[in-house]
């Protein structure tokens, strides 16, 4: 018999939320100061996976339907992703959960930018170093929250084979 740490699926939920939401605000509100555009513009290519090339037609103006997809979109991939993050560090504490998160952002943003773009090619654009500094961020706060709001509990195994 030896202990074994469980997972904690509400401190992964919760982290990948507050990390996504970091993330679709410095999105919204920081990038387009660096790649220029607005964030109605970032909306609708996060909405764009979901609602197609025809939601970029200009003008970049406020749409709710954008709005509400790339909202949605976002946060649950935010989730699912901070879901994974954990199941891979939950076991190594704060120094691995953020340096572990970033590189696994890290990840996030060559899948998203350089194997996405080939269902979704207009999504290229956004590729770039303020893009995957972005991602490195989502990764590294996602891996320290979890780590930060991980209620450590432990479990017995039967390492006997059974016996």
């Amino acid at each position: 018999m030896r202990l074994r740490q469980v997972m904690d699926w509400s401190a992964a939920v919760w982290a990948g939320l507050l990390a996504g939401i970091v993330f679709l605000l410095a999105q919204l509100f920081v990038l387009p100061g660096f790649e220029g555009g607005n964030a109605w513009a970032r909306l609708r290519y996060l909405a764009s996976p979901v609602l197609g090339e025809g939601i970029l037609a200009p003008p970049a103006t406020f749409d709710v339907r954008a709005l509400v997809v790339a909202i949605l979109l976002h946060l649950a991939i935010a989730v699912g992703a901070t879901m994974v993050l954990a199941v891979i560090l939950h076991r190594w504490g704060m120094l691995i959960g953020i340096l572990g998160g970033a590189l696994f952002g890290s990840g996030l943003y060559f899948i998203n930018f350089y194997t996405l773009t080939l269902l979704f090619p207009w999504l290229f654009a956004l590729r770039g170093m303020p893009q995957w500094t972005l991602h490195l961020a989502f990764g590294a706060i996602a891996g320290g929250l979890y780590e930060a709001f991980e209620v450590e509990e432990y479990e017995m195994v039967d390492t006997s084979g059974g016996n």
